[in-house]
């Protein structure tokens, strides 16, 4: 049954997705969703390879802020934060969809991982997050909602998901401490746990097209969730209709995670 259009519910809300690498990545999802609900948004990219890719996304969104993003660096965290405040004067709604591991952590198994591997893709993927949420906070003002994105390795072992398993599930921990600590302002914070997508981070993953057909089998609505799935339901965690939610890991995945 097609999903109707919703009407404005995030009008006036300003939102910062980070994380889109194309129009498959479920950033875009998040991005395309606050939109449709009435939300300006605030885009960024990770290089000057990425931008090419991210730019039409920003336009088709009409975003009114899009800035270049490395997070392992402060410096460009520190301006798009900046930027925020000073041409918006506050930020309601942060996406962190951040992850990234070397090639050779990600397919030689968690016992084999370098220590500089698992050091980056912590940092990167984990860390990234705290550090976001700490430059955000004080632009919420009024409250907010912060949403990043984990998988059900993160709880349970998934085969050839490898490194990313352990750090997923450092993020998950880091959302329920950022949701006990930032409660008392008013921001709720949220671990979102997709079912398996076709994005460019997750073809990164051996045998990755085994776990597609994997979820479509053992799902119990038999099919595969979608970028938009994904979207419309950080969407609805950041409006009012979610007030009293916080410090969760919501799974979006056609209900595959219960079913052993």
């Amino acid at each position: 049954m097609p999903i109707e259009q919703p009407r404005l519910i995030l009008q006036g809300a300003k939102a910062l997705v980070t994380g889109i690498a194309n129009e498959h990545s479920i950033a875009y999802g998040c991005a395309k969703a606050f939109h449709e609900l009435g939300a300006s948004v605030a885009l960024t990219y990770a290089n000057d390879k990425a931008k090419p890719y991210v730019e039409p996304i920003a336009n088709a969104l009409d975003a009114e802020l899009f800035m270049p993003l490395d997070v392992t660096g402060e410096d460009e965290m520190e301006a798009v934060f900046e930027r925020i405040e000073k041409t918006w004067g506050r930020l309601d709604i942060l996406v962190h969809a951040i992850a990234w591991a070397p090639k050779a952590d990600l397919h030689g198994g968690l016992l084999n991982s370098s220590r500089e591997g698992f050091l980056s893709a912590m940092d990167i993927s984990c860390h990234s997050f705290v550090r976001m949420a700490r430059l955000a906070a004080p632009l919420m003002k009024e409250g907010g909602t912060m949403l990043t994105m984990s998988y059900y390795g993160a709880d349970k072992v998934v085969p050839n998901y490898n490194v990313m398993g352990p750090v997923k599930a450092a993020l998950e921990a880091c959302a329920r401490y950022l949701a006990f600590e930032l409660g008392p302002q008013g921001v709720r914070v949220h671990a979102i746990s997709p079912g398996p997508l076709k994005t460019r981070a997750a073809s990164g993953l051996k045998d990755f097209e085994l776990l597609l057909n994997e979820a479509i089998e053992r799902a119990p609505l038999g099919e595969l969730v979608d970028i938009t799935d994904v979207g419309y339901t950080c969407a609805f965690l950041a409006t009012p209709y979610a007030r009293r939610l916080s410090g969760s890991t919501l799974y979006i995945d056609g209900g595959l995670n219960i079913v052993a």
